[in-house]
């Protein structure tokens, strides 16, 4: 069996940078395949981490929400746009096009198109790639009580699933494999867990939804959907020992992008990857949690088949310390073919 059946991440993944020029409307191209769900973060100015996907479009509906905030979606701001190769930005989105500004904008490939999901208690629209293992959920409310499952389209039990409310100024709540339900995490905030992402059972068809789910009878709710893929993305979690050689962490991939949460303290969520750190070490930074601008903060370093931060920071490499990870492939350890990837 070969070792992936993902020899270009970039066909499902890409981190692209580009520099503001104020003109509109403005297509940013080069992604490399139509994004279903992107991210674009100023990284000079401490706005807001926008997101935006596909599956909610471009219409009423599709509006902006936050990673670092809890504010019910905001319709004001749009993309044009899902193009084949990346996006168009309006004028309204000015904040991430303004004159001489460098943005960064990640993107995922779903389905490139949505269909309804009947697998779970109420019917969801998803766009799914199972092959890279990435789903984009929307699903709306029921008065039925007690846990709701919800359809997926992943064909593999997710390992992780970032929910919110769009209605509501709800925390984003953030569910790990790793962590189970007694251990949520809130993506716009720096704290420790919290019960309250649901108590049912997580599959290959379905995940349970939150637990208030029929509190809100008839609102919208928004989940992006991850599991591991080998060779292209590795959700799970390594434990920090307090040295500044600090653990080897297997990817199975030389890593594109990074997100770390430390989940058994507070901490911020932080952001690595390879186009704004195109050299070890790692170093770069970007808080999901927060509108911090870019900052410098030692990480350590992306490897062949793995990364290792090499601080004792206690955000990350605290001795005994619990960190939740999501990584993306750069390239495959080794490909379909038997080619092994490069370091650094």
């Amino acid at each position: 069996m070969a070792y992936t059946t993902i020899d270009k991440p970039s066909e499902h993944f890409s981190t692209t940078l580009y520099t503001g020029n104020d003109s509109y409307p403005r297509s940013i191209t080069g992604i490399g395949f139509q994004p279903d769900f992107v991210w674009l973060k100023n990284r000079g100015v401490a706005y807001w981490h926008q997101l935006y996907d596909a599956v909610r479009g471009t219409g009423t509906g599709g509006g902006v929400v936050y990673s670092n905030r809890p504010d019910a979606l905001d319709d004001t701001y749009k993309l044009n746009s899902f193009d084949s190769d990346g996006f168009t930005l309006p004028s309204s989105l000015s904040a991430k096009n303004d004159s001489g500004n460098n943005i960064v904008a990640y993107c995922w490939k779903g389905a490139n198109g949505t269909a309804s999901n009947t697998a779970g208690d109420v019917t969801s629209t998803v766009s799914a790639n199972p092959t890279a293992g990435i789903s984009i959920v929307t699903a709306t409310s029921t008065a039925t009580s007690g846990n709701t499952a919800i359809g997926h389209g992943l064909g593999k039990t997710p390992d992780v699933v970032f929910a919110r409310n769009l209605v509501q100024g709800f925390n984003w709540d953030v569910w790990f494999k790793t962590t189970g339900y007694t251990d949520t995490l809130k993506f716009n905030s720096s704290d420790t867990g919290r019960t309250g992402f649901g108590s049912g059972t997580n599959d290959s068809n379905v995940f349970s939804a939150l637990y208030n789910y029929s509190a809100y009878n008839g609102q919208k709710y928004l989940y992006y959907c991850f599991t591991s893929i080998k060779g292209f993305s590795k959700i799970s979690q390594y434990t920090g020992n307090g040295n500044s050689d600090g653990p080897f962490v297997y990817t199975g991939f030389k890593p594109a992008m990074i997100i770390t949460k430390r989940s058994d303290a507070t901490s911020d969520w932080r952001i690595w990857d390879h186009k704004r750190d195109p050299e070890n070490v790692v170093d770069r930074i970007l808080y999901p949690s927060a509108a911090n601008a870019e900052g410098a903060e030692t990480y350590g370093d992306f490897l062949s088949n793995g990364f290792k931060p090499t601080v004792t920071t206690s955000d990350y490499n605290a001795a005994g310390g619990v960190y939740q990870y999501l990584a993306f492939a750069e390239n495959p350890f080794v490909t379909s073919t038997g080619v092994p990837g490069l370091a650094r």
